[in-house]
């Protein structure tokens, strides 16, 4: 069986000096490298090209040919990085690779980082780039790649850009060295979702599931954390999903700050795991601070979670909305599925006295959950609190009744 290498990817053709000595010290490191041009102009380097950019080009549905005709740069980074996506991808369905590493400016960053999307979770991917302040977020996604800052830019060899390139194949060969602890056995793994709001509910699910044996992996439904956890449910990572907290789908519907986009909610049942759906935190919409909040909802309850942080109740029109969305999503389970409902609030700031107490508006979102569901989906009402012990405990129950 053929070693795993380690792959080295970017624009070869600009960038030649400097990835000639990031092979240098890879190399150096007796690890099996795999090289992959993402450049378009004609390349000279003193190192093999394992994968040459036509190679990539073509990967992408087109010829460098065409590529360097059209004369649009921008058109030309988004293809090599697509192409890029399906080199790598084919390279992990084969079970080939242990790490990734690539730097660039801002065009190879790109490219880098679209490449990336295709390695799974656990495979080290690190990209030393020239615009590591800038915000990247869309690019990086729910992967988990690491980011350094090349300091000066990419464009030779220098006394500041040959340490950070030693250092970077340094720790990119260390990740890829590391083994998996299969020490720790667990029953199985459960995805479970939490909020500032719903955390001592989260805590207590989590305690419970761990004391019964089961690994508990808790995502921030901050938007990339929710939509982390729906790419590893779709990665084959999770054995079921508590997800007590889904107020990202308010973000989405009211254009808050932590939409999780519009697959929210949709892996687990596309995937067919049992899952308990809470309507956690549907309360609210989160946008940062408060001169930040659109006109439209000027008006409106609003409360300050966090200086950067500014909290909208939400309206008895939009809980009838997402009770409809929030069961609609749910339809197509092809496991298990039950949608658990705490009558006395659905927040930390949802409960009688409270800011965001008010039952009226909870009524609409509860009756609209059940008017969808029915003949659908099981719904369960408790006359709790959703951070009342009781209800994590019903929870759990409900769970391991459900994976049983």
């Amino acid at each position: 069986m053929k070693d795993k290498s380690i792959v080295m990817l970017g624009c070869f053709d600009t960038k030649g000096e400097d990835f000639t000595y990031l092979y240098q010290c890879l190399d150096i490191q007796n690890q099996p490298l795999i090289t992959i041009n993402t450049g378009v102009m004609d390349t000279s380097v003193k190192f093999p090209i394992d994968v040459d950019n036509e190679s990539v080009a073509a990967a992408s549905g087109t010829s460098l040919k065409n590529i360097r005709k059209s004369g649009d740069r921008g058109k030309a980074v988004e293809l090599m990085g697509m192409g890029a996506s399906e080199i790598l991808s084919d390279l992990v369905s084969k079970d080939l690779i242990k790490g990734v590493i690539g730097m660039g400016g801002g065009g190879g960053t790109y490219i880098i980082l679209e490449a990336m999307q295709a390695v799974p979770l656990g495979i080290p991917k690190l990209c030393l780039s020239t615009v590591v302040a800038k915000d990247l977020s869309r690019q990086i996604g729910v992967k988990d790649i690491t980011m350094m800052s090349s300091v000066v830019d990419v464009a030779g060899i220098n006394k500041i850009s040959r340490l950070l390139i030693q250092q970077a194949s340094a720790a990119i060969t260390a990740m890829a060295l590391v083994k998996v602890d299969t020490s720790v056995t667990v029953k199985k793994n459960i995805a479970i979702s939490m909020f500032g709001n719903t955390t001592k509910c989260v805590d207590k699910c989590t305690e419970l599931l761990k004391d019964r044996g089961y690994e508990v992996m808790a995502f921030h439904a901050t938007g990339v954390g929710g939509a982390t956890m729906e790419s590893l449910i779709r990665e084959g990572v999770f054995d079921a999903v508590l997800d007590v907290t889904t107020t990202e789908l308010a973000d989405e519907l009211c254009g808050g700050i932590l939409s999780a986009g519009p697959d929210r909610l949709t892996a687990a049942s596309e995937m067919g795991i049992p899952q308990i759906v809470v309507p956690g935190c549907l309360d609210m919409v989160n946008f940062a601070q408060l001169d930040t909040i659109p006109q439209k909802y000027k008006s409106r309850e609003l409360y300050s979670w966090a200086p950067d942080v500014t909290l909208m109740r939400t309206d008895n029109i939009e809980n009838k909305i997402l009770g409809k969305q929030l069961v609609n999503k749910l339809k197509k389970a092809k496991a298990p599925v039950e949608i658990l409902i705490p009558l006395k609030g659905i927040s930390q700031i949802d409960s009688e006295g409270d800011i965001f107490y008010n039952p009226e508006a909870n009524n609409a979102l509860f009756e609209s959950i059940k008017e969808n569901a029915k003949g659908h989906i099981e719904v369960v009402q408790m006359n709790a609190h959703i951070n009342d012990e009781v209800f994590a405990k019903m929870l759990v129950e409900h769970l391991l009744k459900m994976m049983k």
